[in-house]
């Protein structure tokens, strides 16, 4: 890019610099700069202090690096994504970040942080015991989302560099009215209140749904990297060929024409959000603990299994899609194609993602990705028997955990340990699990959940014996 087209771009602002945002969102401007494009560019960095020797590759590459991607038969594609045109080191005050958010050629700052980044109880409220949000409302050097944005955003009010897009890109359900319902409340908590009208008045939070899977790269991703192209890139990324960005178009500033590039702009993002939470991202959990409950390491490992492939397809047919879609209302999804492409997506034995990366943050999936499920059931007077047994393999999953059985280490930023070894220390796991206002909010102690729990979780333990 030249130095005149770098004046004259708009940037979008990227906030967490991990293998998804690059396989994902990156993807979509790169296929724009193919087409020819350039009016946008991506900056990224992270807000926390990791990633490093990724983010030194990444800079001593000038930004550019290797994605590939594989299908279920093997067939692999390389695309060379040089659309990150600027790599901001970290610093705690956010220095770098800053200066990128009050350039008021800025349009849009986009995040991800994972679901377990958010802090949420079951109102949307943000729970302070959390200590790196404690942290940030005493106005400390951020730790969270929502630190991190209160800084940009005020540096960019007091700079009067004009309204801004703020883009979700995480597995939260309403992620873009939720994170701004979130924002406020933060913003309220610390008392800013010229912050606070400015915020509401000058940014947008569209919803959005994304979907790739995108495993943790390996040593040998970069490998065949080399074989194919010759090039030695110690920053790549892989993914499966399935891709898919659906997004409200409600951006207070300009965007970028991803609608060109095969992103589905949309009036209400709901009905394939919905689909894509409780159908792809339920079911990667119940693959992911049942898989590891068997010994197994990688997610399409359990799809071979019928056992395990049982379990995710009956939760999907049996209890989610009764809840979205009904002669009265129907889905605007195929929801049994969805389920079938879905399962056969896990199937790919060629993306070799593991259990590990899947299983991690129950304590914010099970409210986010299974809780929705089974309050819609039991409202609705129907059985929960087959969405029952993903709580349950956790259960089980995580008694182990806590004894030392699982292979490898066990990451959950929502999870209280004293709490998780309560559980499974106790005289009735069962129904202590079912007690945790984290995993079931209003339902938790419901005399329904607990027998359709207690149900669930003897059927895991014969499975796995």
């Amino acid at each position: 890019m030249t130095n005149s087209q770098s004046k004259t771009s708009l940037t979008q602002l990227h906030l967490g610099l991990g293998s998804f945002h690059r396989a994902h969102q990156a993807v979509y401007q790169q296929n724009l700069h193919d087409k020819g494009d350039t009016d946008w560019q991506i900056v990224a960095g992270n807000i926390r202090p990791d990633m490093q020797s990724t983010i030194d590759a990444l800079k001593e590459q000038n930004g550019e690096y290797t994605l590939e991607t594989v299908n279920s038969a093997g067939e692999r594609h390389y695309q060379t994504i040089s659309a990150i045109k600027s790599i901001i080191d970290f610093d705690k005050q956010l220095k770098g970040l800053t200066e990128i958010a009050v350039n008021p050629n800025t349009r849009i700052i986009s995040f991800t942080v994972t679901e377990a980044g958010y802090y949420l109880d079951e109102k949307d409220q943000l729970v302070e015991s959390y200590a790196d949000l404690s942290n940030d409302i005493a106005g400390k050097d951020p730790k969270t989302i929502y630190g991190a944005m209160t800084n940009l955003l005020r540096a960019r009010m007091e700079q009067n560099a004009g309204p801004i897009t703020i883009l979700n890109c995480d597995n939260l359900r309403s992620n873009g009215s939720r994170f701004k319902k979130a924002l406020l409340n933060f913003i309220e908590r610390i008392e800013d209140t010229e912050l606070l009208e400015w915020v509401t008045n000058n940014t947008s939070a569209p919803n959005s749904m994304v979907d790739r899977i995108t495993p943790r790269p390996t040593d040998d991703v970069a490998e065949r990297i080399l074989a194919a192209t010759g090039k030695r890139d110690e920053a790549p990324v892989m993914g499966e060929t399935f891709i898919q960005w659906v997004i409200e178009d409600e951006f207070i500033a300009q965007r970028p024409k991803w609608e060109n590039v095969g992103v589905e702009m949309v009036e209400d993002v709901m009905p394939y959000e919905e689909a894509k939470i409780r159908v792809l991202n339920g079911t990667h959990s119940c693959i992911a603990w049942a898989g590891t409950l068997k010994g197994y390491q990688f997610i399409h490992e359990g799809l071979q299994d019928n056992e395990v492939r049982q379990l995710a397809f009956d939760y999907v047919t049996d209890d989610v899609i009764p809840c979205l879609s009904s002669p009265e209302n129907p889905s605007p999804v195929d929801l049994e194609k969805y389920r079938d492409t879905v399962l056969d997506r896990f199937s790919n034995p060629n993306i070799e993602d593991t259990n590990q990366r899947v299983a991690m943050d129950a304590f914010s999936k099970i409210p986010g990705f299974i809780l929705p499920t089974i309050s819609d059931a039991l409202s609705a007077g129907r059985t929960i028997n087959s969405v029952s047994i993903l709580p349950a393999l956790f259960l089980a999953f995580l008694v182990r955990q806590q004894r030392g059985e699982i292979s490898f280490e066990y990451e959950d930023q929502a999870m209280d340990e004293a709490s998780a070894k309560a559980i499974c220390s106790s005289d009735d796991p069962v129904k202590a699990l079912a007690n945790d206002r984290v995993l079931f909010r209003s339902l938790a102690g419901n005399e329904q959940l607990i027998a359709s729990l207690r149900t669930a979780y003897q059927r895991v333990n014969d499975l796995i014996q």
